[in-house]
C-alpha cells in the first residue's frame, strides 16, 4: 500500500484510535503503515493543531500523542514541509470547492504527491482529489 496523506482530523482520530475514523481510513493508513510508508502530516497541520487545542477542540493529549509521534523518527508519521511545490499545487485546488486556506494546503500537498488523502471533508472529497474515507 503506498504513502498517503492525512488531513488534521484524520491524523488525531488516528492517535486516538478514535472510531469517528472510518474503517476504511483506518484500514487504509494501517496498510501503508505495515508496508514501511509513513502517514504523511503537512507542515498545516501542526499550526492546525495547536489552533485546535487553544479553542479546547482538541486535547492537550492528542497534541503530545501527536508532538511524541512527529519527534520520534521510527514512528508512523513524517511531516511534509509546506514548499514552494506545494505552495504552487494549492492553485490546482479549487477556491470555490475548497475555500479554507488550511485545506487547501493539505489538499494540494496529496495533490503534489500523488498520493491519496485520508480525510471526512466534503469539499474536498467533492473536489476531485483522490480521497480515502
Amino acid at each position: 500500500m503506498p504513502a498517503l496523506v492525512a488531513d488534521t482530523h484524520a491524523v488525531v482520530w488516528y492517535l486516538l484510535e478514535s472510531p469517528r475514523l472510518s474503517r476504511i481510513a483506518l484500514a487504509r493508513m494501517q496498510q501503508a503503515v505495515a508496508a514501511g510508508d509513513p502517514i504523511l502530516v503537512p507542515t498545516v497541520s501542526i499550526v492546525e493543531l495547536i489552533y485546535l487545542t487553544d479553542k479546547g477542540w482538541v486535547t492537550p493529549v492528542a497534541q503530545e500523542r501527536f508532538y511524541r509521534r512527529l519527534d520520534d523518527p521510527e514512528a508512523d508519521l513524517r511531516v511534509v514541509p509546506l514548499d514552494r511545490a506545494v505552495a504552487e499545487a494549492v492553485a490546482r485546488i479549487p477556491r470555490n470547492q475548497v475555500p479554507d486556506m488550511p485545506d487547501r494546503i493539505i489538499a494540494a500537498t496529496a495533490l503534489h504527491l500523488g498520493v491519496p488523502l485520508v480525510t471526512r471533508d466534503g469539499r474536498i472529497r467533492a473536489s476531485g482529489i483522490e480521497t480515502i474515507w
